[in-house]
């Protein structure tokens, strides 16, 4: 069994494989330095299962330090880190390959075993992130964009008069307050932006890239955004379960 944990900004998503089928997922918030609730979590999971391997990816390096620590304790094995003990076999068209984040190198690497090439991969979590897969299957680049959370907080941190608001739908297209008018541009904005750059990517890597939605935030803006051929929210834990095999072969 292989316990698969993914550090995001927001929060820290874990996945129990057996072979390569996912028995349970979890989600905590991410936090910084040692929390109560993401050790009782742990604890938990070890206290119901055991693990041959442990592999983590993270674009918070403070709480990855922590939690392999937290890892160790409890299962007395080193985890595998992403980036440090454990490489994502896949050529890296970056400029400078180590500014990638590894969530998002081990996003395309497992596109590219699981899908037909050229690919698209959106994730919505925090930020928004394009990456781009070819026909070679080589990892090409990508766009980094806000996320709803952060759009929403932006503007309410940088104005004088709008409300600090909970993510949530909006009512409809055009608001009818300012609640609504923020909701949906966040919404539809963001939908629309997603839409026009698919188009332009596919105008760069191919027009039958496949188009693969990720992300904690996926569920809620794919119902106004058409362009998903294949939405799975589980693909970066995934991913760590492709290169947890890559590496015991």
């Amino acid at each position: 069994m292989l316990l698969a944990v993914n550090i995001g900004n927001t929060n820290i998503n874990v996945g129990l494989f057996q072979g390569s089928k996912i028995l349970r997922r979890y989600s905590i918030p991410t936090v910084a330095g040692k929390n109560k609730a993401v050790v009782k979590l742990f604890r938990n999971i070890f206290s119901k299962y055991s693990f041959d391997n442990t592999v983590i990816c993270s674009v918070v390096p403070e709480q990855a330090k922590i939690l392999s620590n937290v890892l160790k304790r409890l299962s007395s094995k080193q985890p595998m880190v992403v980036g440090k003990n454990i490489n994502v076999p896949i050529k890296n068209r970056y400029r400078i390959p180590t500014q990638l984040g590894q969530d998002r190198l081990v996003n395309a690497y497992a596109v590219s075993k699981l899908y037909a090439a050229p690919l698209i991969v959106v994730d919505f979590g925090t930020t928004v992130t394009f990456d781009a897969v070819s026909r070679k299957k080589e990892y090409l680049g990508g766009m980094i964009l806000p996320g709803l959370r952060v759009s929403l907080k932006s503007l309410a941190k940088h104005t004088a008069l709008l409300p600090d608001l909970k993510l949530k739908r909006p009512r409809e297209f055009i608001g009818r307050s300012t609640q609504d008018c923020m909701l949906s541009g966040a919404f539809y904005g963001l939908a629309a932006l997603t839409e026009s750059l698919i188009k332009k990517i596919k105008d760069k890597i191919g027009e039958k890239a496949l188009v693969i939605g990720t992300g904690g935030d996926i569920e809620l803006i794919s119902k106004y955004c058409r362009v998903f051929d294949k939405i799975d929210r589980d693909l970066t834990l995934k991913g760590l379960n492709l290169l947890n095999k890559k590496g015991g072969e």
